[in-house]
Parts: C-alpha cells; structure tokens; sequence
C-alpha cells in the first residue's frame, strides 16, 4: 500500500504523545484540522476477503506505510470476559470478541507496511496468565498471528507484566474523572497505538466501540474493587467495579479522582474520554462482520431467556480518529452521534462522544466527517435501543 499523506496528516490531533498536557485552547485548534476521515467496507465473512476489505480501507485512508513502517505497534484487542461466557453456545468471536480473522489480516497487513513489532494487548481476566493461553482456552490458536507477520509480542496488560514499572498517563486539561492513569508499560513502549473494538451496544456507556474498548487497558492490580490501598497488587484480582461505582478510589500511588460521582453513566464515559486522550488512539478498527445486540457480554433475563440476540451487519469501519470513527459506527448502528443523555442510545448515560469531543480528541458531527467507501445509507443495521429489550 501506498501512502497519500504526510506523517503529520494521517495521524492528525491523535498523534500528540501520550502524557502530553495541552490546554483547552491548544485542543480548540487542533481538533479544528484533525483527520477525521472514516472507512466502511462490506465484508460478508470472516474469511481471505477480510484483508482484501481492510486493505482497500487501509488505502481510502491514506495507507499504512508512513505510519507504522519501522514502528512498534500495538494492537488493544476487545475479548471481554471470560472464555465461559457465550451465547447460545457460539464461539465469542462471533458475538462479542473481536475475531482472530480480523486480527491476523490486520497483522499481516501492518507487517507488509513495514511495522518492525506489532504487540497484541488485552487484559485478560485470569491472574497472570499469559495472553497466548488465555487465547489457547478459546480455541484460538497464537501462533497463526506470529506467524502473520515477522515479530509478534503478546501481552497481559491487566498486571505489571514485563515491565518493570506501570506507565504513568496524566489527561490533557486535568481529567473528567480522574488526572491521570497509571497502565501497563506497553501502552508507552509502542509507536502506534491501535484499537480493534467489535461492534456493540453497551448495558452502562450505550455503545461500545473503539473508544470503549480502551476502558479495558486500565489493570485491576489498581483499579479492581480488590486492590491495595497504597501501591498496586502483584497479581490482579477482582474486577473494575469501583470504575463503574466510586466505591472506592485507586491505590494512593496512582493518580486520585477529579470529580465525585456513584452514577455508573456519568463515570464511565468520562474515563472512557479520559483514556482515549491521555493515550491516544492512532487508528481505530471495529469488527462489524457479525455481532450481537443488547449489550457487551451475554446476558439473560430474570426468565433465563437470551436478552442478546446473534447479528450479521457484514462490514468493517475504519478510521483515522476514535471520535469520527465511533460517531460513523454509531449512526450505522441507527443511532445519532450527536444524542444526548436520555435518548437511544444514552438512555442511563452521557455521550462518550460529546465528552471526548470537549476533550478536543476529534470530531462527531457526520457532516465534518469524510466517510468514504460504501456509504452510511447502504449499510445502516439497526439495533434495537436497550431501553425496549425487555430484560
């Protein structure tokens, strides 16, 4: 692939480096000239025509090659929950996880750009397991994604992992919720930072997307309901409740709360925003091929009946910012990225959109959004608003 653009072009407002503080006039500006154009291609299955599909995306962006060529790059990838919890007994990959068919056509495809490491990142929920047995467990098989390219890192981001010491990432501007994140090391140690969300309503935020997907790079040896009270846990236990709850603050050794909150709708998508500017996303990928509605995980109703129901929208969107590409992902879900709190899809919740917009991450109005390849109108799969499923 070719590059159509300058380094400083493609990457846009996204590419400050992580930590940097900048002030609200500075982010005025650079939001006014950021790259905020977004790719939507058909891609029926998962099969060889998945890194023809993104390939051509890739292309209609302005190319990989100026981005990651000698670059570390890491991918966030969305596996939430653990291996157990499935719909109807199908695998996760067609419901709520990213699928391995998508990721291995987008390490192929960044290694044929020239990225000299390419880093495969989730927190998985199982202690310190490395991340390639947690995908052994699904029935994934690791070595078909080393194989994809010429050096492959997995790593554990839920605990201090490799590194020896966590990154520290203060927000731009002071925070929403908090003034800064304390992470795994691979969150600073990368070049190119990309996020590989599934397409997904969610139970707390409304949608979850690319944005979405990086509420889990925080780990829970700090941010779990179990974690010390003043340094982080060696081995990661419990889970992000006091994220969602303000049951409890961090350890005293990382960044403290800037705002004051129990309501799960107003904390979530301020640290949702929060991250995304604090570690900016250099590209944005949403695996929109099948999927599920009424939410991020499997659920069942008081009557054990599936809430979700398995879908098949059949595309992939792509961009070169998280806010333009999740307010793209949005309206094809049939919702309006300009929504506000009370309306579908933030019933119980604010904008994630609206606040990392504010934050000066990029833009969500559509008309300032360049979408190219196949258009919203052709593609729109609507999903039925959480507040009509009866749960």
């Amino acid at each position: 692939m070719t590059s159509r653009c300058s380094r400083r072009g493609f990457l846009g407002v996204v590419g400050m480096s992580a930590g940097a503080t900048l002030s609200q006039a500075v982010f005025a500006k650079a939001l006014n000239t950021a790259n905020s154009r977004v790719a939507i291609g058909v891609c029926p299955e998962y099969d060889r025509r998945v890194t023809d599909v993104l390939s051509t995306m890739f292309d209609q962006l302005g190319g990989l090659q100026k981005l990651v060529r000698g670059k570390t790059v890491a991918i966030k990838l969305n596996l939430t929950g653990p291996t157990s919890e499935k719909l109807n007994s199908m695998p996760n990959q067609m419901t709520h996880w990213v699928h391995p068919q998508v990721i291995g056509a987008l390490v192929s495809l960044l290694g044929s750009a020239g990225a000299t490491r390419v880093r495969l990142l989730e927190s998985a929920p199982a202690g310190t397991k490395p991340l390639e047995e947690f995908m052994i467990s699904a029935g994934w098989q690791p070595k078909d994604f080393e194989r994809a390219a010429a050096r492959v890192e997995f790593e554990n981001t839920n605990f201090l992992g490799s590194g020896k010491e966590y990154a520290r990432f203060m927000v731009p501007g002071g925070g929403l919720m908090y003034a800064g994140y304390d992470l795994n090391h691979s969150y600073r140690d990368t070049d190119v930072f990309i996020s590989l969300a599934k397409l997904k309503e969610h139970r707390t935020a409304g949608v979850t997307l690319s944005m979405k997907n990086c509420f889990g790079i925080t780990p829970c040896t700090i941010y779990s309901d179990e974690a010390p009270e003043a340094e982080p846990a060696i081995v990661p236990v419990g889970f992000r409740a006091p994220m969602h709850s303000g049951s409890r603050v961090p350890p005293k050794s990382a960044p403290q709360p800037v705002a004051e909150s129990k309501d799960p709708g107003f904390r979530v998508p301020r640290i949702t925003a929060d991250l995304v500017a604090a570690r900016p996303i250099h590209l944005a990928v949403i695996d929109g091929i099948y999927t599920m509605t009424a939410g991020e995980l499997p659920y069942r109703s008081q009557s054990m009946a599936w809430v979700n129901q398995a879908i098949h929208p059949g595309l992939l969107i792509a961009g070169l910012n998280c806010v333009s590409t999740d307010a793209v992902a949005t309206a094809v879900m049939g919702f309006d990225p300009m929504a506000d709190r009370g309306t579908p899809p933030f019933e119980r919740c604010d904008n994630t959109l609206r606040l990392a917009e504010h934050l000066g991450v990029g833009t969500r109005e559509l008309s300032r959004i360049d979408v190219v390849g196949t258009p919203i109108s052709k593609v729109r799969f609507r999903f039925p608003p959480l507040s009509q499923i009866a749960v």
